[in-house]
């Protein structure tokens, strides 16, 4: 646990910084050029990055001994912000905010390489939980791993902008670089018991697509829990494209990046309940009657235009989402051997990834142009004015009920799925992630079993 707690806190100093220069940079691309689409590229192609390398990063994961994993994302992460700092103090601002010019999608495409190579910094920590923590502990130390990722929002969400307003890009890149050398001194100190990883004939490709699907298929239902998630994920989506336009309606900008810190103490909080008491006898269970609470929640927090409410809402949704990711991975660590773990968690962070931002995309048109203005009129107010009553975004208040449903509904018929219950006899049948060898041995030459 000792040598985990130091990856943990290694893996939270990583994060903290990737994400505080990733904010930094679209802050200050915005605030220089007022261009919503340069910035909508760029945060879109850091989650289409995300979504395309994680299968590569779960690969690298498996066929590497994790402290060489975590080792290489520091270098690779520090050479990607160290030339940034050198583009920035070799070409003039202008240059670098130009968004038809080389220097822009240079100097920003440095940056995002940097912060994406991250990301297999966290899937490799995904399966350290299982290398080092005791499996009845596994569900608390997952939790512990939601309370960093709180955190690192949380320190995002406040210093992001003040470094720009006060520091400028270069005072914050100097920062980035800093913090991300301390993290690379700090890990070569770190050591993480682990065999070589075993070769595998039947796996030679640098992206092993077969071998992700093949430790998948070989646990009955674990694929019907992936696909959930990227669904939740999907709903996800409707909340990131909105929220932040619902919150602005209500209050300064000033005021709602206060919100947002005071927010994200729900991952900590939330994080912490479940590093302290766990997850129960069957976190699958567990996350579906936590997802049921989150449709709720989506459903009533802006049902009428009162911020207290609103503000209540976000931080009990945030306080939930702990639990549900560390469901997921508790679930994934037992019954997928360890061997393969880093290729499901990949395929699981790459259908995540994918499904968020596809939804705000269409969700934001679709909100602006049809579903807003016919709440606006007069046969929208009648219509909906005894559920939404009367204020600002009332359309967007729309939006939230329907989603809300939505996944409610999908995690009350989960209950009474085969999946469920077939994923559920797996998890509880495995006493270790050991457990789990036999049978992806007989998956590879079984034929795999069908799902509902």
């Amino acid at each position: 646990m000792r040598t985990f707690l130091q990856v943990l806190l290694n893996t939270m100093l990583a994060n903290v910084t990737t994400s505080f220069l990733w904010f930094a940079l679209t802050f200050w691309v915005y605030l220089e050029t007022r261009n919503v689409m340069a910035t909508g590229i760029v945060g879109g192609a850091y989650m289409l990055l995300i979504a395309v390398f994680s299968i590569l990063f779960g690969t690298i994961v498996d066929r590497h001994r994790k402290r060489w994993v975590f080792v290489f994302s520091s270098v690779a992460t520090a050479v990607a912000f160290v030339a940034a700092l050198l583009l920035f103090l070799w070409q003039p601002a202008s240059a670098l905010l130009d968004f038809s010019g080389p220097w822009f999608w240079l100097f920003c495409g440095v940056i995002l390489l940097g912060a994406v190579v991250e990301q297999m910094r966290n899937i490799a920590l995904s399966t350290t939980v299982t290398l080092l923590v005791p499996v009845e502990r596994h569900a608390n130390a997952n939790g512990m791993v939601g309370t960093v990722q709180g955190l690192a929002f949380l320190v995002t969400s406040v210093f992001s902008g003040l470094s720009i307003g006060f520091l400028g890009m270069g005072g914050t890149l100097l920062i980035a670089v800093a913090l991300t050398v301390v993290a690379l001194t700090h890990i070569l100190f770190v050591r993480i018991p682990e065999e070589p990883p075993e070769r595998e004939a039947d796996a030679p490709s640098p992206i092993d697509l077969r071998g992700s699907i093949r430790a998948i298929r070989a646990v009955p239902a674990l694929f019907a829990l992936l696909f959930f998630a990227m669904f939740n994920n999907f709903v996800g989506g409707v909340y990131m494209a909105l929220v932040d336009p619902y919150g602005l309606e209500l209050m300064s900008v000033q005021l709602w990046g206060i919100v947002l810190a005071v927010a994200s103490t729900g991952f900590l909080v939330g994080g912490a309940v479940v590093s302290a008491v766990g997850l129960g006898r069957n976190p699958i269970r567990t996350m579906l009657i936590l997802v049921v609470g989150m449709g709720v929640i989506g459903m009533v927090f802006a049902l009428r235009d009162w911020w207290p409410l609103f503000v209540a809402g976000n931080w009990l949704y945030m306080a939930l989402i702990p639990a549900v990711e560390a469901a997921e991975q508790t679930v994934i660590q037992k019954v997928v051997p360890y061997r393969r773990q880093g290729r499901v968690f990949g395929v699981a962070s790459t259908m995540e990834a994918a499904a968020a931002p596809l939804t705000a995309f269409l969700i934001a048109p679709l909100a602006q142009y049809v579903i807003i203005p016919y709440v606006e009129s007069a046969p929208g107010a009648a219509a909906w004015g005894w559920l939404l009553g009367d204020g600002r975004a009332r359309g967007i208040a729309l939006i939230f009920v329907f989603a809300g449903v939505a996944i409610m509904t999908l995690a009350l018929l989960a209950f009474s799925t085969r999946a469920y219950r077939r994923l559920s006899a797996s998890y509880l049948q495995a006493s270790s992630p050991g457990d789990s060898e036999g049978a992806d041995a007989d998956a590879s030459s079984a034929p795999a079993p069908s799902e509902p």
